[in-house]
């Protein structure tokens, strides 16, 4: 019989429990080579998003440049302010911060109420701080508000200097004036600050900190002259005050280089609150305005025919009436200067007059008789040779050009060109004008900043442009033309007590709305001392003063006095010996 051998029983539960730990191993496994790809393959790459993610970039703003006069006192410097922000998110009790901080700092808690409940990640609650009221403010320990350095413009002068330095945003950008013309200067170069914050936004202290530092802005030195900036601007005040006018500008530049001394005019703005005393928006009539100049445009007139020889200062013209008419009944018509016929500001006899004489006087018809002398074609081409129609050139923004009316077709417009008026120009390029004659001929780029210096201390000098307009000889016979009339003549209201002075009064109807000229007129006055070797010139220029104040001999030649007398003194030049 034979035997049967059992064999071994399959066992399903080991075959369970043999299965789980293989799984278990594997799975083991697993979180072993995952915790090795983690603590050892890409630990830095974890590492380092997450630092990302902590790392905050912050721009540093440059020191904004300064802006000094010719003496180096401050007309502009940035100083240091707190900035107040808030994370909303953050923020526990936004309605009683709102009420409390609005209240403290002047902002409307309605305003700063939305701000705070809005679903922004940062908002302001006020910018430029001063830092005691920033410091009492966040040691309330609110959550949620905090503090970041900002600067802010100061312009010590306050309105003396504002028709020049302008002013800035509150982002610290140039709007007007100095400082848009040289924003990318004074404007430095911004840094930056790379740092770790915790989650609630605040800087981690043993945390990654790199710094990259701002450049600062240029410095900038200018021409102006701040205390006779000071007399300018109260002079014109004064006059404003007393003449019952609109406004007042001045405009005074050394004879020899162009530099801009002082400009300024009434009514001022403070460049800390942007805005004129009588809330309008900021504008330099100086550089931005035009009007017809009037009688102070002869000086253009009688130097092109003396350069040109058509006439000499003794030639007599005959027979010079108070009244020319171009056209035949051009003086019957309402707007006669229009179509063709020209008067004198006061009534006189027909007289024989030398140039000499008519200039004196300022004779509108004996000017037209002289410019006859010329013809149109060489008139208009000294007008231009003189910047008339172009601006100057000069370092300040949206300089007006003027206006020439010549080309426009107008028959008798040479003749209103020769007496001042088809022809608008700025207080600057009149003053330019005569300080080519004061320079014996050679007109210069007038210019308001002299030299810029770099953090490094380096300086950059400004660069002139001259020419020649007419020669030495022509530009002395005409400033003893000048001196002629305020010795004798419609200017002896702008003499200097102790100077030899020269100059010539402009008066000019303004035009209305419908073009038609008004009774209303700008005056002005315009001229150089010592004239026998000029140093400074004075343009002056009133907007429509009461009708006692009309002429440019009754406003303007006593504010020029005024700031001449000052101009003088303040550079030092030593006085003729005229009582």
């Amino acid at each position: 019989m034979a035997t049967v051998t059992a064999g071994r029983q399959f066992n399903p539960l080991k075959l369970r429990l043999a299965l789980i730990g293989i799984i278990l191993l594997m799975a083991w496994g697993v979180v072993a080579w995952r915790l090795v790809q983690v603590q050892v393959v890409t630990a830095p790459e974890i590492a380092e998003r997450g630092l990302q993610q902590r790392l905050v970039s912050r721009e540093l703003p440059p020191q904004r440049g300064k802006i000094f006069d010719r003496n180096g006192d401050l007309l502009a410097m940035t100083v240091e302010a707190e900035s107040l922000y808030a994370v909303p998110g953050q923020v526990e009790e936004p309605l009683w911060v709102a009420q409390q901080f609005g209240t403290l700092l002047g902002v409307d808690p309605d305003v700063l109420y939305d701000r705070l409940t809005s679903d922004k990640d940062f908002v302001y609650i006020k910018r430029q701080v001063d830092g005691d009221v920033a410091d009492e403010l966040l040691a309330l320990g609110v959550r949620g508000v905090y503090s970041l350095p900002e600067s802010t413009r100061v312009y010590p002068a306050g309105e003396v200097a504002s028709h020049v330095v302008g002013f800035v945003n509150i982002d610290g950008v140039g709007q007007e004036g100095l400082e848009i013309i040289y924003e990318d200067a004074l404007r430095g170069i911004p840094g930056q600050e790379l740092f770790e914050r915790d989650k609630d936004g605040v800087p981690i202290p043993q945390g990654m900190n790199d710094i990259i530092p701002a450049v600062p802005g240029v410095d900038l030195n200018t021409t102006i002259d701040l205390p006779l900036q000071y007399q300018a601007q109260q002079a014109c005040e004064d006059m404003v005050a007393e003449a019952e006018a609109e406004a007042c500008w001045v405009v005074a530049i050394e004879v020899e280089t162009g530099a801009v001394l002082a400009m300024t005019g009434a009514p001022a703005f403070d460049p800390n609150t942007k805005l004129t005393v009588d809330g309008e928006p900021f504008s330099n009539f100086n550089v931005r305005g035009i009007y017809e100049p009037g009688s102070t445009q002869k000086l253009i007139t009688f130097a092109a025919a003396l350069e040109e020889q058509t006439v000499e200062v003794g030639t007599v013209f005959p027979n010079v009436a108070d009244v020319l008419e171009l056209r035949e009944g051009a003086c019957e018509f309402d707007d006669d200067e229009v179509h063709g016929c020209y008067r004198d500001f006061d009534e006189h006899e027909t007289v024989d007059m030398t140039v000499q004489q008519i200039f004196t006087q300022s004779s509108n018809v004996g000017t037209i008789r002289v410019a006859e002398t010329l013809g149109e074609e060489r008139l208009v081409e000294y007008i231009q040779a003189f910047g008339l129609g172009t601006s100057t050139g000069v370092d300040y923004g949206a300089e007006a050009s003027g206006i020439l009316n010549f080309a426009a077709g107008c028959e008798t417009c040479w003749a209103s060109g020769a007496i001042g008026y088809s022809v608008a120009v700025t207080p600057l390029q009149m003053a330019a004008a005569y300080a080519a004659i004061g320079n014996d001929g050679v007109w210069t780029t007038p210019h308001i900043v002299s030299s810029t210096i770099d953090a490094q201390g380096q300086t950059e000098v400004a660069s002139l442009e001259t020419r020649v307009i007419v020669s030495e000889q022509t530009a002395r016979l005409m400033r003893e033309l000048l001196a002629g009339v305020v010795e004798s003549g419609t200017g002896q209201s702008g003499q200097v007590d102790g100077y030899r002075v020269g100059g010539k009064t402009g008066t000019a109807n303004k035009l209305g709305e419908d073009g038609r000229y008004t009774e209303e007129t700008r005056a002005s006055f315009v001229g150089m001392a010592p004239i026998d070797d000029p140093k400074v010139v004075v343009a002056v220029v009133i907007d429509a003063p009461s009708h006692e104040y009309r002429t440019g001999g009754a406003s303007a030649a006593p504010v020029f006095s005024r700031v001449m007398e000052h101009a003088l003194h303040r550079l030092g030049v030593t006085p003729d010996g005229i009582e």
